[in-house]
């Protein structure tokens, strides 16, 4: 307590206090009997004076008083009576049995003093009463707990000079205040324990981390020295993952039947946990499953069922390397434990089985790999979205074509779900069947746009197909409101080709698409991709379109497969990316060795009439790279003349063939041109009138060539002309 600022010395008491004054003997009686001391603290002397047990319950006994004398200042109601009690102890040496304030307030604890301090000086300026509880340090160095009461006593002036009052006991309190405290304690950490569980489970995704997150698992206030999680799998348990397991200690529960005698069984046959606190009650309960333990070092086990939806997925356990009987709030924590973990499981399995099922369903409807084409270097990539199944509407293929070329598609259908994927797989076997029939790209385009509506999903899809002449590198493309390709040339610029377009597929079935021409020369590259590797959710189509030109322009290495993986990567390391991407990178290598240089073959179909023009202009191009391009306004005038005649008169496909044959010696080139049918009808010559629109292709053919005729060709027919060069021949 802390002293006032008093005078040192005590006053002479005026008269003895009246015999009424003191103690009464059942005042005594109860005070003894409840462990209760007493105390007097003479304000102005600074001194505090304790009978017997008030100094018992300080543990401050070698200051007592002499043997069956005490202190009575219970009964005491007036300051001058203390004060004469006081000088009557000061008249023995024998009772000067006292200590001041600040050795008083050095017994407490240092938290509980300045408490004491405080209220003891306000109930003296107050001259009031007070009241503390504090813990105090025997000289033995063990805690205590004390309570007392006090009130302070005025003299006639009413200044504050004596308080009395009572002490007793508390330390029963403190340690129940410290059991309570350390089972709060333990409650906190344990409910921390299971929303950090909760955090940590909920995040992971796969059943791989599942099982890495439980094994990391410190429990508090029952470390596990072994933690195993084991999942039921065909009818048996079978362990996924175990931690403080290690060399000839493995797990002995490992490809348990459901139906043993086990406690891993039996607790998920029951969905209730199986507490073993001891080897000696494993073998008692458990005797079939007994030998399967002896040896191993672990002596207490904790099995709890894994369960979710009714459904038992598993069994975690957990287990101490010593004899553990866990109490109420143990088992009910690892109970709790053990449904999170079940929770979690069944969350990451279905997680699996769904992304298995669209990995293979991915697999399934995009190429398994894209197949060799002599001339060309081809590769793809494929980025799931971000988020979902990661199966989407994407797509890519790369088609060989009847007359020895190759068509190239890119498309998007709309959405990236499991019926965008299922559309997607429709639409593609369908643009490809039309692409491998021979069809032109703009009957391939129309025909697809037809499909896709008939189908009538609610879906539409953009598309970009292109058929790539392998000789020479001529590019016929359609677009159905896709992008635009992008050209990186063999010196390495890069640009964006415009390609004219129409509708997406499956808006109008009507929708025609107009044909854009352009040309590759050997060493570049054409790029398609769809709009989920250019935009986001922030970056435009022509933001996106830039950066990507940007991207292929500044790649210094030229190996097709480096690129495409730059590419992949930009994309992949984009946090805004949420839709799939399709990137098809096509390379033209120039004429191939295995192919004859000077040789142009072309199927055209019946119905595709305008396919004439694109033939007429492949074939100018051609005998232009062959060095004959003096012959090219013939060639061109006579072919389709021919052409002509085989679709009008014979209701069937044609088949183009343009060969240029060289002589070594005399410097000639002769040019033959060869139009078949599957018609076994013959062609006739006619004379057409002045006025006739028409009858005069074989004439002209007859007039023009150098040689022609028509020989037969299994089923059909084979007619023919050839044209000579006497110039010398173009390098």
């Amino acid at each position: 307590m802390a002293p006032r600022t008093q005078p040192p010395r005590i006053p002479s008491p005026a008269h003895r206090p009246p015999q009424q004054n003191q103690t009464p003997d059942w005042l005594e009686s109860a005070a003894a009997a409840n462990g209760i001391g007493s105390w007097h603290w003479d304000i102005r002397a600074d001194r505090i004076v304790c009978d017997q047990r008030a100094l018992a319950i300080l543990g401050l006994e070698e200051l007592g008083l002499q043997a069956g004398e005490r202190v009575p200042v219970c009964g005491l109601q007036t300051a001058a009576a203390v004060a004469a009690v006081t000088a009557e102890l000061a008249e023995s040496p024998a009772r000067q049995a006292s200590i001041n304030s600040e050795e008083f307030l050095a017994l407490l604890h240092p938290e509980d003093a300045p408490v004491v301090r405080r209220r003891v000086e306000r109930a003296v300026a107050e001259l009031g009463q007070c009241g503390a509880y504090y813990r105090t340090v025997f000289p033995g160095g063990e805690m205590h707990a004390v309570r007392f009461r006090g009130r302070v006593l005025a003299d006639g002036n009413g200044r504050p000079t004596h308080m009395i009052g009572f002490v007793w006991d508390a330390t029963v309190e403190l340690h129940k205040r410290r059991r309570a405290d350390q089972a709060a304690s333990v409650r906190e950490e344990r409910t921390l324990f299971i929303r950090e569980a909760a955090k940590g489970l909920s995040e992971a995704v796969t059943t791989a981390d599942v099982a890495r997150v439980f094994t990391e698992l410190p429990l508090p206030g029952i470390p596990p020295d072994g933690l195993v999680l084991a999942v039921l799998e065909s009818g048996r348990i079978q362990i996924l993952a175990s931690s403080g397991y290690g060399g000839g200690s493995r797990p002995p529960h490992d490809h348990v039947p459901l139906d043993a005698d086990h406690p891993a069984a039996l607790a998920l046959r029951t969905r209730t946990p199986v507490f073993l606190a001891s080897q000696e009650e494993y073998r008692q309960r458990f005797p079939m499953a007994w030998p399967q333990v002896v040896g191993h070092p672990k002596h207490a086990w904790a099995f709890l069922p894994l369960v979710a939806s009714g459904r038992p997925l598993g069994v975690c356990l957990v287990s101490f390397d010593e004899d553990r009987a866990l109490d109420y709030e143990e088992r009910t924590l690892l109970s709790t434990l053990g449904g999170l973990v079940g929770q979690s499981l069944a969350r990451a399995r279905l997680h699996d089985a769904e992304h298995e099922l669209a990995a293979g369903l991915q697999r399934v409807l995009l190429p398994r790999r894209v197949p060799p084409v002599p001339g060309f270097d081809a590769v793809a990539r494929y980025l799931p979205a971000g988020t979902g199944l990661q199966i989407g509407g994407d797509w890519y293929d790369v088609v060989p074509l009847p007359n020895g070329h190759v068509g190239v598609v890119i498309g998007d259908v709309q959405g990236h779900d499991v019926h965008a994927a299922g559309v997607m797989g429709q639409l593609r076997i369908a643009l490809r069947a039309y692409a491998a029939e021979g069809h032109p790209p703009a009957a391939v385009m129309t025909r697809a746009a037809r499909f896709l509506a008939d189908l009538d999903t609610g879906h539409f899809a953009t598309c970009l197909y292109a058929e790539v002449n392998v000789d020479y590198g001529a590019v016929y493309a359609v677009r159905a409101g896709h992008l635009n390709p992008l050209i990186r040339r063999a010196d390495g610029s890069t640009a964006v080709h415009h390609v004219d377009g129409g509708l997406p597929l499956g808006v109008d079935p009507e929708q025609s698409y107009p044909v854009s021409r352009f040309t590759l020369d050997p060493g570049d590259v054409l790029l398609l991709c769809t709009d989920g590797l250019v935009e986001t959710r922030r970056i435009g189509i022509d933001e996106g379109m830039e950066r990507l030109r940007r991207v292929v322009g500044g790649c210094k290495d030229v190996e097709l497969s480096s690129l495409a993986d730059k590419i992949a990567r930009s994309a992949a390391d984009s946090a805004e990316r949420d839709d799939d991407v399709a990137l098809l990178l096509l390379r033209w290598e120039g004429l191939s060795a295995s192919r004859p240089r000077e040789h142009l073959r072309r199927r055209i179909g019946q119905a595709d009439l305008a396919r004439i023009a694109e033939v007429r202009a492949e074939l100018r191009d051609a005998v232009r790279r062959w060095g004959v391009g003096e012959l090219s306004d013939t060639v061109e005038l006579l072919a389709s003349e021919l052409v002509t005649n085989a679709l009008v008169h014979t209701d069937r496909d044609a088949m183009l063939t343009a060969r240029l044959s060289r002589d070594p010696e005399g410097g000639q080139a002769r040019l033959r041109i060869e139009v078949a049918d599957d018609s076994d009808q013959w062609p006739k010559r006619r004379t057409p009138g002045e006025q006739a629109s028409s009858g005069r292709g074989l004439m002209l053919v007859e007039a023009m060539s150098d040689a022609w005729g028509v020989e037969p060709n299994g089923t059909g027919k084979r007619m023919w002309f050839e044209l000579v060069c006497h110039g010398e021949l173009a390098a």
